[in-house]
């Protein structure tokens, strides 16, 4: 029963991150007004997406316990830097593997204790 909330929790995390590749293709654009630059369809669309992750995210702490959120919620560094380095052509220097290395492994810390 927890897995499917957890999937839940994951699943709005995702969502989550795609959001913010939405807001940062839509920030990369320039716009005739102020207006424009917030009332577009990439940003509309990520925040429509992040109300949804939202929700999940409440649907999902019903059954998640708080601790785990914050480790399941770090996953989130792991699909921007990969959508970082597929979408915008981003680079991976020594430090941020190193930081993504103990995320990872803080993730597998994590869930042997609670296996």
């Amino acid at each position: 029963m927890i897995e499917l909330y957890i999937g839940i929790y994951l699943l709005g995390v995702l969502i989550s991150s795609i959001s913010q590749v939405l807001l940062k293709k839509a920030a990369l654009h320039t716009y005739d007004s102020p207006l424009k630059e917030y009332l577009n369809p990439l940003v509309i669309t990520a925040y429509a997406f992040f109300f949804g992750a939202t929700l999940m995210t409440i649907l999902a702490y019903k059954v998640v316990p708080l601790s785990m959120g914050a480790i399941l919620e770090a996953t989130a560094y792991l699909y921007i830097t990969f959508f970082g380095v597929t979408i915008f052509k981003e680079k991976i220097g020594k430090k941020k593997a190193c930081a993504l290395a103990l995320i990872i492994i803080g993730i597998v810390i994590y869930s042997l204790g609670t296996a």
